[in-house]
Parts: C-alpha cells; sequence; structure tokens
C-alpha cells in the first residue's frame, strides 16, 4: 500500500503538488487525463483550482478524483532545493575553513 495525500496545492500548467503521509511531496501531472470523460470539466481553470484532500485522496467539487496509488505512482518527486542549498553552505564554509 503506497502513502495517502495529506494536503493539495494546485499548481500552473495543470499540475498538483500533493504532500503524502510518508512526508513526500510530489507533482502529478493532470494535463493527460483532461481529454477524458469526466476530467474535461477540469479544462476550465478556475475549477481545477478547487481541488480538495479527501479521504487519503484528493477531489474536486464536481466529483471528479484519483486513486491514491495513481497519485502516487504517477507522480514525480519535487527536489528540495531547501536542502541542495544548506549543503552547498556547509561544503563553502568547510572550504572557508582550510
Amino acid at each position: 500500500m503506497h502513502p495517502r495525500v495529506k494536503s493539495v496545492k494546485p499548481l500552473h500548467d495543470y499540475k498538483l503538488k500533493l504532500t503524502f503521509t510518508n512526508g513526500e511531496i510530489r507533482v502529478f501531472d493532470v494535463r493527460t487525463y483532461l481529454s477524458r470523460g469526466v476530467f474535461q470539466e477540469l479544462a476550465n481553470e478556475a475549477a481545477f483550482k478547487k481541488v480538495k484532500a479527501k479521504l487519503g485522496s484528493i477531489q474536486w467539487q464536481s466529483g471528479q478524483d484519483f486513486c491514491p496509488d495513481t497519485l502516487y505512482l504517477e507522480s514525480r518527486p519535487l527536489r528540495n532545493t531547501a536542502g541542495k542549498q544548506a549543503a552547498g553552505k556547509i561544503r563553502r564554509c568547510a572550504e572557508s575553513r582550510q
């Protein structure tokens, strides 16, 4: 069983920033679904932005939803830029002490 969605934030270009129960932050691209059945309504950006986290998954006002496993397996990890910046500062600090 994969982690469940804890929170969701709509991004530009029909992508969603998902925070999962295991602490991972991932991005799910909804664009490939916008031409299919009930998801066509989400091509309206205002409707797309009304997504909410619900019962470990996500759901829109009109009832569209995704399986939590689909959200996890088809999303990609969001880069941890804060961690990279901190690593760079530590490296520079260590180099300056030499």
